[in-house]
């Protein structure tokens, strides 16, 4: 297969990009040929006829590797879903439970977890308002939310939104959770009487860390000691990878009162397809019918039946997209060595998202804007690494400084890409890496 033309350079970054109209070349052709994982189907030229952000937002010259969308056609049971619909008009509301029963059936195959209840579920529009939804019905104004950064960035802003306070407990040692973190933030989140919750990213966003059995075990028992209550986001639990294995939250002893938000929005690309469901551990089925009606409201039934359609019939799709993404992740790591040296990259166990270390670089500055703990983190900004590399080297990363405490030195890099694009994006950003003089000491 060939790689794609890339975009002409612009004047102001041809050292970098290379002469105009170059190509996006594979240094080994013959492998990348022999892929058929769906991350080599679509050329540039598809992607930029894409109208959603990570294609739109930047310009033509710029290499997107930053929000977290996948460089990649639709599964084939989610294209014949939504064309017939389109040959149906089926475009009313939503009815029924098959999107909860082809999550649990998911579940019990894929993660040998039989312990999902259809009835302990309900349907909302995404993971993130499912979360602020349940949020409401744990928490009130003024209480407290735990999470552990570096994590992503809108769980600062929508908790914050919603008038809670955002409490801090770092990851520990190989961006692990850190149980002493947890006891800490657990009892100071509880001061004074307050209810709390802790809101997990599982896997773990920006990282890639896909939590043991073992840890979650203990988050469980840390939370029922200190009467915190636990909201697992799970979206990317579809998408661990070959060394790992996805433990869901409510499948470990302790867990009974805590709940978990999923979707098939990452593992298949259906972002646009509003659709998440809510999981209620047994305990916490009684606070789940509590949800407000309207919250049902919002799903699209649209998304309903794509996401159904993803989990019922789409694992061989998914099979495919995951032995894509381990070699993609062996690429990086083979890109990282040889043009981002001094770099930190500890492959993720989970998800297409690369956190990468550039402590070594230089380029943080302690005047950048970057958020304080707690305060709003605005996934867009831009500083330090990720602002150099956009400007110098037109590939466009999210910046880590908006994943809160320990993030300002890091970029997150989303490898859902062809191996052409992810070998061009490595090589300009060394090339801009070479020529980048870093500030001087103060």
């Amino acid at each position: 297969m060939s790689e794609p033309v890339n975009p002409p350079a612009t004047s102001e970054n041809a050292a970098t990009t290379g002469t105009t109209a170059t190509t996006i070349e594979s240094a080994d052709a013959a492998a990348d040929a022999a892929r058929t994982d769906p991350l080599v189907r679509l050329t540039v030229d598809q992607l930029r006829q894409r109208s959603s952000m990570k294609w739109r937002t930047h310009p033509a010259d710029v290499l997107p590797l930053w929000v977290a969308e996948m460089d990649v056609p639709l599964a084939p049971a989610v294209a014949e879903t939504l064309h017939r619909v389109a040959d149906l008009g089926d475009t009313g509301y939503p009815h029924g439970t098959a999107y909860a029963e082809a999550l649990a059936a998911f579940a019990a195959e894929r993660w040998g977890w039989d312990g999902l209840r259809v009835e302990h579920t309900a349907i909302v529009p995404d993971v993130m308002l499912g979360i602020v939804e349940v949020l409401r019905l744990l928490t009130g104004p003024g209480d407290a939310v735990v999470v552990s950064p570096p994590v992503y960035p809108p769980f600062y802003a929508f908790v914050a939104h919603s008038g809670r306070e955002v409490v801090e407990a770092p990851l520990g040692p190989g961006l692990r959770l850190d149980p002493a973190a947890l006891e800490d933030a657990f009892a100071r989140a509880r001061r004074g009487g307050r209810r709390a919750a802790f809101l997990m990213s599982n896997p773990h966003n920006p990282t890639g860390v896909v939590h043991t059995r073992a840890e979650l075990e203990a988050v469980a028992a840390l939370a029922r000691r200190h009467g915190v209550r636990v909201v697992s986001d799970e979206i990317h639990a579809p998408l661990v990878l070959t060394g790992a294995r996805f433990t869901p939250f409510l499948g470990v002893p302790g867990a009974e009162n805590a709940f978990a938000l999923t979707s098939a929005s990452k593992a298949w690309n259906l972002a646009g397809l509003k659709a998440a469901l809510a999981l209620a551990g047994p305990e916490a089925a009684d606070d789940l019918a509590r949800m407000p009606e309207e919250v049902g409201h919002g799903p699209s039934h649209v998304g309903i039946l794509a996401h159904t359609a993803a989990l019922r019939d789409g694992t061989d799709w998914l099979d495919d997209l995951l032995r894509g993404l381990d070699a993609n992740r062996a690429l990086l790591g083979a890109l990282v060595e040889r043009h981002l040296p001094g770099i930190g990259y500890v492959p993720p166990q989970g998800t297409y998202l690369a956190w990468l270390d550039c402590t070594a670089l230089g380029l943080h500055d302690e005047d950048d804007g970057s958020a304080a703990p707690g305060e709003l983190g605005v996934v867009s900004d831009l500083a330090g690494p990720a602002a150099m590399f956009l400007d110098e080297a037109r590939v466009a990363l999210s910046s880590g400084h908006v994943f809160g405490t320990g993030g300002a030195d890091c970029v997150r890099l989303n490898f859902a890409t062809s191996p052409g694009i992810l070998r061009e994006a490595l090589a300009r950003m060394g090339r801009a890496l070479a020529g980048h003089r870093p500030p001087r000491d103060r």
